[in-house]
């Protein structure tokens, strides 16, 4: 990717964050997006949340939110979800239906991975590194809790984190583990009709200037990391999914090695591997990289999606995965 001109490194939008992150971020970016994308990371963004299915409806939650004073407004491209101010997030999260469970506060970009995946009734799902669990009960939700979702989570205290908000939300079909995802599918090969993998990544989506804390232990060493586990898990959820199944990967990071390389070394591994196109409901995002630094990726890279962060959406990688049938 070509570099936009050099600007001032203390420019206002580059003040705080990391400079080798902006510089890498720069070259993952087109010249146009770069300098407006890296002013989000000092936004205060919008609150989205999203119906809980199983204990309400988009119309009855609105009402009950309202009467609370609160302003939801809906999401024009994903029914069910909403936004509300940032200066209302305190009174959401203290309302009755968000003790109760009849909503989720998650971030949009969040929503597309299941939204993508497509869960049907009755099948059985893997969520293959699960907590804190927006995604398993948006499927739960999708399935109409009918079916089964194998919900794993390996670090202690955010499984019971994940066990709490799945009682909550009475996603009776979700089925929990305290297990490393890396063995999951050599226990369990060829089990699930659709895996759904957001790989533990280096956060970069997440940054922000408000919270330094939320870059403080960057680095390439943790990127690489992060690649090292991300390979491990993508071949464990592979190993999983059933013939003629579909595997959903994500994270909320910006770094080419922790997305189109580990989706490139399971397409070189997997013959039976396939990328399908992404059709999403939003402008927001670019084709995934055919090149990054020495490496050139499957040429099928470029149906993933890197979706751009903006006042109400993180920035957010996704592919969508095929697993062909034997022949």
């Amino acid at each position: 990717m070509p570099k936009s001109d050099n600007a001032s490194s203390a420019s206002p939008a580059r003040q705080g964050l990391p400079p080798e992150f902006i510089e890498r971020l720069q070259r993952i970016l087109t010249p146009d997006a770069f300098e407006e994308i890296l002013r989000t990371f000092h936004m205060s963004k919008e609150t989205t949340f999203r119906v809980n299915p199983l204990k309400s409806d988009a119309d009855s939650l609105k009402k009950e939110l309202e009467s609370l004073d609160l302003h939801p407004e809906t999401i024009d491209w994903l029914p069910g979800a909403f936004r509300v101010p940032e200066d209302e997030r305190r009174a959401l999260t203290e309302s009755n239906a968000f003790y109760e469970g009849r909503l989720y506060i998650q971030n949009l970009s969040s929503m597309l991975a299941p939204l993508l995946l497509a869960p049907e009734p009755g099948e059985r799902i893997l969520d293959l590194a699960a907590a804190p669990g927006g995604k398993t009960l948006m499927m739960a939700g999708m399935m109409e809790n009918r079916g089964w979702i194998s919900a794993v989570e390996p670090v202690r205290e955010r499984f019971h984190k994940l066990r709490a908000n799945i009682d909550r939300a009475g996603a009776s079909c979700v089925h929990t583990y305290l297990k490393d995802g890396r063995g999951v599918g050599r226990a369990l090969p060829e089990r699930f009709h659709r895996v759904l993998l957001d790989a533990p990544c280096s956060s970069e989506a997440k940054f922000s200037t408000l919270r330094p804390q939320s870059y403080a232990f960057w680095s390439r060493r943790k990127i690489r990391e992060s690649r090292k586990l991300q390979r491990r898990l993508i071949l464990s959820a592979w190993e999983s999914l059933k013939p003629g199944g579909r595997l959903l990967y994500s994270t909320c990071s910006f770094a080419p090695e922790e997305n189109e390389e580990v989706v490139d070394f399971l397409l070189r591994k997997n013959p039976q591997a396939r990328l399908l196109t992404i059709d999403l409901p939003v402008e927001n995002s670019m084709p995934g990289l055919l090149r990054w630094e020495k490496k050139s990726f499957d040429p099928s890279l470029s149906r993933s999606r890197r979706i751009l962060p903006t006042r109400e959406m993180d920035g957010f990688y996704l592919a969508l995965i095929q697993k062909e049938p034997n022949r």
